[in-house]
């Protein structure tokens, strides 16, 4: 990628530069060669001091985002709980809005649920965990930009 970009930007000054006169083939060969290997060993020598990348690139809980039986309240998309009869959209939205949480206790201490939904919770209790938010998921805990 950095050597794309040095790439263009070495094509691009060169374009705007005012040619001399006319040179003959063999010393315009040269000159290319010459800006073209000064321009590798400068992209190498960039390459040498370029911080590793340490990003988390699996996440290992990605299955308690909806592909198990076991639903991450901090993480999973609210359509998850499409799965869970009586929890999608009213319940589920009240979840994703007002986490993350601590532990999965912490879900009936949402403001403004009733009894029913608080009953609701208590049904699906066993299937929720309450892991630490992750910025790659928490993003689309809403919309994930699938739709019908």
């Amino acid at each position: 990628m950095k050597l794309a970009i040095l790439a263009i930007l070495a094509s691009t000054v060169a374009a705007f530069v005012a040619p001399n006169a006319a040179r003959p083939a063999t010393q315009l060969a040269a000159e290319r060669r010459e800006f073209l290997s000064g321009a590798a060993a400068a992209v190498a020598g960039m390459a040498a001091f370029a911080p590793s990348a340490n990003a988390i690139r699996d996440y290992g809980d990605v299955g308690l985002l909806g592909g198990s039986q076991i639903v991450d309240v901090n993480n999973a998309n609210v359509r998850v709980y499409l799965k869970m009869p009586g929890l999608y959209p009213t319940l589920a939205g009240k979840i994703v809005s007002n986490g993350p949480y601590k532990a999965v206790g912490d879900l009936y201490g949402i403001p403004g649920l009733s009894a029913a939904e608080k009953e609701l919770l208590k049904k699906y209790e066993g299937r929720f965990t309450a892991k630490e938010p992750q910025a790659d998921y928490v993003i689309d805990i809403v919309n994930n930009g699938l739709y019908r």
